[in-house]
This record gives structure tokens, sequence and C-alpha cells, in this order.
């Protein structure tokens, strides 16, 4: 339903009742769409995109052949340091904008030369636009003292390599639901917000 603007104003404000009819012509429509089309959660959960970070040129292309498997986009990196320029933490303006970067998981070696994936994950968890991404430690010493300390840091969860295939399957599946839940909180929030202009819409009988 489209709201047509008059020229006789309702209240002694007009100009705050024309700009809740310019929200509802964009925000109704809109949400019209949304509600019923839920191609763009599909798409969200089928591109779920992982940075896999690892010296180890054998162990890059594992994780990645395994990530594909699980349909997944994969960027890798060869250091923490090529991982923090990616997401732009490295104070270089020449870094992706995040504007343009949508990551969904972090995974991490935790033996790396220069910066460990323990340094890695501390980074992460102080940016305050990157903090939420899960990010998850790879290791091939089962060491308890290191595992401990990564959780304790905020990991989402520490893997023995080689990584199985179950494990990538089970991340992306956890990730899907959080996506899926996501998703949803943001309907019901734009609903609610539409709900809002539209009962204003009608005290001031338009």
């Amino acid at each position: 339903m489209q709201y047509q603007k008059r020229s006789t104003p309702f209240s002694s404000n007009p100009q705050s009742l024309f700009s809740l009819v310019d929200m509802a012509e964009v925000l109704l429509p809109e949400m019209l769409d949304i509600s019923n089309d839920t191609s763009s959660l599909t798409s969200s959960q089928e591109l779920l995109h992982v940075l896999a970070v690892d010296d180890s040129m054998v162990d890059r292309k594992f994780i990645e052949r395994l990530l594909r498997v699980s349909s997944c986009k994969v960027t890798v990196v060869d250091s923490a340091t090529r991982a923090l320029q990616y997401l732009g933490l490295d104070g270089e303006n020449g870094s992706v904008g995040f504007e343009d970067l949508k990551i969904n998981l972090i995974m991490t070696d935790y033996s790396m030369p220069g910066m460990t994936g323990y340094e890695l994950l501390k980074k992460i968890k102080e940016s305050s636009i990157f903090r939420e991404i899960p990010v998850v430690i790879m290791s091939s010493e089962n060491i308890l003292p290191r595992i401990d300390r990564c959780l304790e840091e905020g990991a989402e969860d520490f893997l023995l390599k080689p990584v199985k295939l179950a494990d990538v399957k089970r991340l992306r599946d956890s990730l899907m639901k959080a996506e899926e839940r996501a998703f949803k909180n943001m309907m019901h929030k734009r609903e609610l917000e539409v709900n809002d202009i539209y009962s204003q819409l009608k005290r001031a009988k338009i």
C-alpha cells in the first residue's frame, strides 16, 4: 500500500508527518517483500565465508579442500599478519574495507612464526568490528593448558590436526543455525519498527 502526501497539514508539525509517510513508503513494501522471501537467508547459509590461516601450505590446501567440500567460500592466508591485513586490523589503509567483507568464521593454526594463532585470536576479540566472529584454533599438539587458554580467550573451538570433515560439517551446521537466528531476529525487529510507523500513521489519520 502506498500513502500519498497531502498538501493540507494534519498537525502543527506537518513535516514530521510527511517524514513518517516517506518512511512508510520505503519500509512497508520492503517488509512485505522480505517477509515472504527467504532467499536471502538461503543464500547466506550456502555461502558461509571462512578465513583459514596456516603457515603450512599442505595444511592450507587440506583445510581449504574440506571447507569447499562442505559448501563454504574460503579465503586462505599464510600467516596471522596476513589475516590482520585482510581484516583491516593492521592499521594500513590498503586493506579490505569492512563494508565489502563478510566473514562468518576464522580458522587458524596455533603455532605459526611471527604471530601465533592465540595472539591472532586476542587481536580479533579486541576488535569492536570482528569480536563476534567465531574463531577456531587448530593444532597438531594436544596440550591442555594451551587449549584452556584459547577457550578462555574466546575461541569457539579447538581442533586437533588433521582436521576431520565431520568437524568442519559440525562447525558449518552450527554457523548456519546462528545465521538463521540472526536473520529471524533482524526480521522481527524490522517488523516491530514497521508496525510502529504504521500505528503512528493511523493515529495521524493519513
